[in-house]
Protein backbone atom coordinates (compact mmCIF):
# COMPACT_ATOMS: atom_id res chain seq x y z
CA UNK A 1 0.00 0.00 0.00
CA UNK A 2 1.49 3.34 -1.00
CA UNK A 3 1.77 6.36 1.31
CA UNK A 4 -1.23 8.25 -0.09
CA UNK A 5 -3.47 5.22 0.28
CA UNK A 6 -2.27 4.71 3.84
CA UNK A 7 -2.93 8.33 4.76
CA UNK A 8 -6.42 8.29 3.24
CA UNK A 9 -7.24 4.99 4.95
CA UNK A 10 -6.08 6.22 8.35
CA UNK A 11 -7.95 9.52 7.97
CA UNK A 12 -11.17 7.69 7.14
CA UNK A 13 -10.69 5.33 10.08
CA UNK A 14 -10.17 8.30 12.41
CA UNK A 15 -13.34 10.05 11.23
CA UNK A 16 -15.32 6.82 11.41
CA UNK A 17 -14.15 6.07 14.94
CA UNK A 18 -14.92 9.58 16.15
CA UNK A 19 -18.31 9.70 14.44
CA UNK A 20 -19.30 6.37 15.99
CA UNK A 21 -18.25 7.60 19.43
CA UNK A 22 -20.23 10.80 18.99
CA UNK A 23 -23.27 8.85 17.88
CA UNK A 24 -22.98 6.73 21.03
CA UNK A 25 -23.33 9.88 23.15
CA UNK A 26 -27.03 9.92 22.22
CA UNK A 27 -27.60 6.91 24.47
CA UNK A 28 -25.76 8.63 27.33
CA UNK A 29 -27.99 11.71 27.49
CA UNK A 30 -30.14 11.34 30.61
CA UNK A 31 -31.94 13.28 33.32
CA UNK A 32 -28.66 14.68 34.62
CA UNK A 33 -28.24 16.49 31.31
CA UNK A 34 -31.74 17.96 31.46
CA UNK A 35 -31.27 18.94 35.11
CA UNK A 36 -27.94 20.60 34.29
CA UNK A 37 -29.54 22.66 31.51
CA UNK A 38 -32.34 23.78 33.81
CA UNK A 39 -29.85 24.62 36.55
CA UNK A 40 -27.89 26.91 34.23
CA UNK A 41 -31.04 28.41 32.74
CA UNK A 42 -32.46 29.30 36.16
CA UNK A 43 -29.17 30.48 37.63
CA UNK A 44 -28.71 34.16 38.44
CA UNK A 45 -24.96 33.82 37.98
CA UNK A 46 -22.56 32.87 35.23
CA UNK A 47 -21.20 29.56 34.03
CA UNK A 48 -17.57 29.00 35.06
CA UNK A 49 -15.95 26.29 32.94
CA UNK A 50 -12.67 24.71 33.97
CA UNK A 51 -10.35 21.95 32.88
CA UNK A 52 -6.72 20.94 32.48
CA UNK A 53 -4.69 20.13 29.36
CA UNK A 54 -6.71 19.52 26.20
CA UNK A 55 -9.93 19.67 28.22
CA UNK A 56 -9.06 23.27 29.09
CA UNK A 57 -8.88 24.10 25.39
CA UNK A 58 -12.31 22.54 24.86
CA UNK A 59 -13.57 24.56 27.83
CA UNK A 60 -12.57 27.82 26.14
CA UNK A 61 -14.54 26.90 23.03
CA UNK A 62 -17.64 26.01 25.04
CA UNK A 63 -17.32 29.33 26.89
CA UNK A 64 -17.21 31.17 23.56
CA UNK A 65 -20.27 29.30 22.27
CA UNK A 66 -22.28 30.00 25.42
CA UNK A 67 -21.35 33.69 25.44
CA UNK A 68 -22.36 34.10 21.80
CA UNK A 69 -25.74 32.46 22.37
CA UNK A 70 -26.92 34.34 25.43
CA UNK A 71 -25.44 32.44 28.38
CA UNK A 72 -22.70 34.40 30.22
CA UNK A 73 -19.69 32.15 30.71
CA UNK A 74 -16.08 32.48 31.92
CA UNK A 75 -13.09 30.17 31.47
CA UNK A 76 -10.98 29.29 34.49
CA UNK A 77 -7.91 27.09 34.07
CA UNK A 78 -7.91 24.36 36.72
CA UNK A 79 -4.22 24.81 37.51
CA UNK A 80 -4.57 28.58 37.89
CA UNK A 81 -7.70 28.17 39.99
CA UNK A 82 -5.80 26.56 42.84
CA UNK A 83 -3.17 29.31 42.67
CA UNK A 84 -5.44 32.32 43.06
CA UNK A 85 -8.00 32.32 40.24
CA UNK A 86 -10.60 30.64 42.40
CA UNK A 87 -11.76 34.15 43.22
CA UNK A 88 -13.40 34.21 39.77
CA UNK A 89 -16.25 32.11 41.13
CA UNK A 90 -19.08 34.18 42.58
CA UNK A 91 -21.88 33.02 44.85
CA UNK A 92 -24.51 32.32 42.18
CA UNK A 93 -22.16 30.89 39.53
CA UNK A 94 -22.50 27.35 38.22
CA UNK A 95 -19.22 25.51 37.68
CA UNK A 96 -18.59 22.98 34.90
CA UNK A 97 -15.50 20.79 35.29
CA UNK A 98 -14.25 18.97 32.21
CA UNK A 99 -11.97 15.95 32.58
CA UNK A 100 -11.81 12.69 30.66
CA UNK A 101 -10.56 10.64 33.60
CA UNK A 102 -12.03 12.78 36.36
CA UNK A 103 -9.05 11.86 38.50
CA UNK A 104 -6.30 14.34 37.58
CA UNK A 105 -4.42 15.87 40.55
CA UNK A 106 -5.59 19.41 39.76
CA UNK A 107 -9.23 18.32 39.64
CA UNK A 108 -8.89 16.44 42.94
CA UNK A 109 -7.61 19.62 44.59
CA UNK A 110 -10.09 21.96 42.90
CA UNK A 111 -13.34 20.04 43.34
CA UNK A 112 -13.45 20.13 47.18
CA UNK A 113 -12.79 23.88 47.09
CA UNK A 114 -15.77 24.39 44.80
CA UNK A 115 -17.92 22.15 47.00
CA UNK A 116 -16.92 24.13 50.10
CA UNK A 117 -18.07 27.33 48.41
CA UNK A 118 -21.51 25.74 47.90
CA UNK A 119 -21.51 26.33 44.14
CA UNK A 120 -23.39 23.78 42.08
CA UNK A 121 -21.03 21.70 39.94
CA UNK A 122 -21.55 19.91 36.65
CA UNK A 123 -19.04 17.34 35.42
CA UNK A 124 -18.32 16.53 31.79
CA UNK A 125 -16.32 13.34 32.08
CA UNK A 126 -15.82 9.98 30.47
CA UNK A 127 -15.71 8.25 33.85
CA UNK A 128 -18.85 8.59 35.98
CA UNK A 129 -17.27 6.64 38.87
CA UNK A 130 -14.23 8.93 39.03
CA UNK A 131 -13.53 11.39 41.84
CA UNK A 132 -15.08 14.17 39.75
CA UNK A 133 -18.05 12.02 38.78
CA UNK A 134 -18.76 11.14 42.40
CA UNK A 135 -18.45 14.72 43.68
CA UNK A 136 -20.39 16.57 40.98
CA UNK A 137 -24.05 17.46 41.40
CA UNK A 138 -24.73 16.44 37.80
CA UNK A 139 -22.66 14.26 35.48
CA UNK A 140 -22.74 14.64 31.71
CA UNK A 141 -21.36 11.38 30.40
CA UNK A 142 -18.77 11.90 27.66
CA UNK A 143 -17.54 8.30 27.60
CA UNK A 144 -15.69 7.07 24.52
CA UNK A 145 -14.48 3.53 23.88
CA UNK A 146 -11.04 4.60 22.64
CA UNK A 147 -9.07 7.53 21.30
CA UNK A 148 -8.52 7.91 17.58
CA UNK A 149 -4.81 8.01 18.36
CA UNK A 150 -3.33 4.61 17.33
CA UNK A 151 -1.73 4.37 20.79
CA UNK A 152 -5.02 5.26 22.49
CA UNK A 153 -3.22 8.07 24.31
CA UNK A 154 -3.55 11.49 22.65
CA UNK A 155 -6.91 13.14 23.48
CA UNK A 156 -8.81 13.00 20.19
CA UNK A 157 -12.14 11.22 20.34
CA UNK A 158 -12.58 12.19 24.00
CA UNK A 159 -12.13 15.92 23.37
CA UNK A 160 -14.47 15.76 20.40
CA UNK A 161 -17.08 14.16 22.68
CA UNK A 162 -16.60 16.93 25.26
CA UNK A 163 -17.06 19.54 22.56
CA UNK A 164 -20.28 17.94 21.34
CA UNK A 165 -21.69 17.79 24.88
CA UNK A 166 -20.89 21.50 25.20
CA UNK A 167 -22.65 22.27 21.91
CA UNK A 168 -25.70 20.30 23.06
CA UNK A 169 -25.78 22.34 26.28
CA UNK A 170 -25.53 25.63 24.37
CA UNK A 171 -28.25 24.71 21.88
CA UNK A 172 -30.66 23.61 24.62
CA UNK A 173 -30.06 26.83 26.54
CA UNK A 174 -30.41 28.86 23.35
CA UNK A 175 -33.80 27.30 22.73
CA UNK A 176 -34.98 27.82 26.31
CA UNK A 177 -34.02 31.49 26.15
CA UNK A 178 -35.86 31.98 22.87
CA UNK A 179 -32.58 33.24 21.41
CA UNK A 180 -33.44 34.71 17.98
CA UNK A 181 -31.52 35.76 14.88
CA UNK A 182 -31.78 39.35 16.14
CA UNK A 183 -30.13 38.33 19.40
CA UNK A 184 -27.42 36.56 17.45
CA UNK A 185 -26.77 39.67 15.41
CA UNK A 186 -26.41 41.69 18.62
CA UNK A 187 -23.59 39.41 19.76
CA UNK A 188 -21.98 39.16 16.30
CA UNK A 189 -22.09 42.72 14.91
CA UNK A 190 -18.72 42.63 13.19
CA UNK A 191 -18.89 39.45 11.15
CA UNK A 192 -20.49 38.85 7.77
CA UNK A 193 -23.06 36.57 9.39
CA UNK A 194 -24.07 39.25 11.85
CA UNK A 195 -24.33 41.83 9.09
CA UNK A 196 -26.77 39.61 7.24
CA UNK A 197 -28.97 39.73 10.29
CA UNK A 198 -28.93 43.44 11.06
CA UNK A 199 -27.73 45.47 8.04
CA UNK A 200 -30.53 47.23 6.18
CA UNK A 201 -30.75 48.57 2.63
CA UNK A 202 -30.65 52.16 3.84
CA UNK A 203 -27.30 51.51 5.54
CA UNK A 204 -25.87 50.74 2.10
CA UNK A 205 -27.76 53.11 -0.19
CA UNK A 206 -27.07 56.12 2.04
CA UNK A 207 -23.38 56.08 1.07
CA UNK A 208 -24.19 56.17 -2.64
CA UNK A 209 -25.19 59.10 -4.80
CA UNK A 210 -28.85 59.36 -5.79
CA UNK A 211 -28.91 59.49 -9.60
CA UNK A 212 -32.19 60.54 -11.18
CA UNK A 213 -33.53 62.11 -14.37
CA UNK A 214 -36.96 63.20 -15.55
CA UNK A 215 -38.75 61.33 -18.34
CA UNK A 216 -38.06 64.18 -20.80
CA UNK A 217 -34.36 64.50 -19.97
CA UNK A 218 -32.26 64.22 -23.15
CA UNK A 219 -29.96 61.24 -23.57
CA UNK A 220 -26.76 63.27 -23.25
CA UNK A 221 -27.78 64.38 -19.75
CA UNK A 222 -28.78 60.80 -18.93
CA UNK A 223 -25.28 59.63 -19.87
CA UNK A 224 -23.71 62.36 -17.74
CA UNK A 225 -25.92 61.46 -14.76
CA UNK A 226 -25.00 57.76 -14.98
CA UNK A 227 -21.30 58.56 -15.36
CA UNK A 228 -21.24 60.93 -12.40
CA UNK A 229 -23.05 58.54 -10.07
CA UNK A 230 -20.59 55.72 -10.80
CA UNK A 231 -23.37 53.23 -10.15
CA UNK A 232 -24.05 52.25 -13.75
CA UNK A 233 -27.67 53.32 -13.44
CA UNK A 234 -30.10 56.18 -12.97
CA UNK A 235 -33.70 56.22 -11.90
CA UNK A 236 -36.28 57.93 -14.06
CA UNK A 237 -38.41 59.90 -11.64
CA UNK A 238 -41.59 61.95 -11.93
CA UNK A 239 -43.08 63.70 -8.88
CA UNK A 240 -40.58 61.69 -6.79
CA UNK A 241 -42.14 58.46 -8.05
CA UNK A 242 -40.08 55.88 -9.90
CA UNK A 243 -41.36 55.48 -13.46
CA UNK A 244 -38.37 53.68 -14.97
CA UNK A 245 -34.69 52.88 -14.88
CA UNK A 246 -31.81 53.34 -17.31
CA UNK A 247 -28.67 51.25 -17.01
CA UNK A 248 -25.38 51.07 -18.86
CA UNK A 249 -26.88 48.13 -20.71
CA UNK A 250 -29.82 50.22 -21.89
CA UNK A 251 -27.41 52.79 -23.32
CA UNK A 252 -25.41 50.13 -25.17
CA UNK A 253 -28.56 48.62 -26.63
CA UNK A 254 -29.68 52.10 -27.76
CA UNK A 255 -26.41 52.61 -29.62
CA UNK A 256 -26.91 49.38 -31.58
CA UNK A 257 -30.37 50.48 -32.70
CA UNK A 258 -30.01 54.18 -33.62
CA UNK A 259 -27.37 56.34 -35.27
CA UNK A 260 -28.68 59.68 -34.07
CA UNK A 261 -29.84 59.77 -30.45
CA UNK A 262 -29.68 63.54 -30.04
CA UNK A 263 -33.48 63.84 -29.95
CA UNK A 264 -34.12 60.85 -27.70
CA UNK A 265 -35.18 61.32 -24.10
CA UNK A 266 -35.08 59.16 -20.99
CA UNK A 267 -38.58 57.80 -21.52
CA UNK A 268 -37.56 56.53 -24.99
CA UNK A 269 -34.87 54.20 -23.68
CA UNK A 270 -35.84 53.45 -20.07
CA UNK A 271 -37.01 50.08 -18.79
CA UNK A 272 -40.43 50.16 -17.18
CA UNK A 273 -41.34 48.60 -13.81
CA UNK A 274 -37.79 48.25 -12.48
CA UNK A 275 -36.99 46.05 -9.49
CA UNK A 276 -37.08 48.04 -6.29
CA UNK A 277 -36.82 47.54 -2.56
CA UNK A 278 -37.85 49.43 0.58
CA UNK A 279 -35.02 51.18 2.41
CA UNK A 280 -35.91 49.45 5.70
CA UNK A 281 -35.65 45.98 4.12
CA UNK A 282 -32.74 43.76 5.12
CA UNK A 283 -29.64 43.99 2.95
CA UNK A 284 -29.69 40.23 2.54
CA UNK A 285 -33.11 40.58 0.87
CA UNK A 286 -31.58 42.96 -1.66
CA UNK A 287 -28.90 40.37 -2.35
CA UNK A 288 -31.52 37.68 -2.99
CA UNK A 289 -33.44 39.91 -5.41
CA UNK A 290 -30.27 40.78 -7.33
CA UNK A 291 -29.15 37.16 -7.53
CA UNK A 292 -32.53 35.79 -8.59
CA UNK A 293 -32.93 38.45 -11.31
CA UNK A 294 -29.32 38.61 -12.48
CA UNK A 295 -29.03 42.35 -11.84
CA UNK A 296 -26.41 44.54 -10.15
CA UNK A 297 -28.52 47.41 -8.81
CA UNK A 298 -31.82 47.97 -7.08
CA UNK A 299 -33.75 51.20 -6.78
CA UNK A 300 -34.59 52.06 -3.18
CA UNK A 301 -37.88 53.51 -1.96
CA UNK A 302 -39.06 55.29 1.17
CA UNK A 303 -42.83 55.23 1.63
CA UNK A 304 -43.16 54.49 -2.08
CA UNK A 305 -40.96 57.42 -3.11
CA UNK A 306 -37.53 57.25 -4.76
CA UNK A 307 -34.77 57.19 -2.12
CA UNK A 308 -31.62 56.01 -3.89
CA UNK A 309 -29.71 53.01 -5.26
CA UNK A 310 -28.15 49.96 -3.69
CA UNK A 311 -25.40 48.30 -5.75
CA UNK A 312 -24.05 44.78 -5.64
CA UNK A 313 -20.64 46.27 -4.82
CA UNK A 314 -22.12 47.55 -1.55
CA UNK A 315 -23.00 43.98 -0.62
CA UNK A 316 -19.56 42.70 -1.61
CA UNK A 317 -17.82 45.40 0.40
CA UNK A 318 -19.77 44.48 3.53
CA UNK A 319 -19.01 40.77 3.05
CA UNK A 320 -22.65 39.85 2.60
CA UNK A 321 -22.14 38.47 -0.90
Amino acid sequence: MNTKESIIKLAKETITLESESINNLISLIDNDFADAVELIYNSKGRVIITGIGKSAIIATKIVATLNSTGTPAVFMHAADAIHGDLGLILEDDVVICISKSGNTPEIKVLVPLIKNAKNKMIAITGNKTSFLGQQADYVLNAFVQKEACPNNLAPTTSTTAQLVIGDALAVCLLELRGFSSKDFAKYHPGGALGKKLYLRVQDLSSVNSKPQVAPDTNVKQVIIQISESMLGVTAVVENNNIVGIITDGDLRRMLTKVDDFSKLTAKDIMSNNPKRIAEDAMAVDAMEIMESNGISQLLVEHDGKYAGVVHIHNLIKEGIL
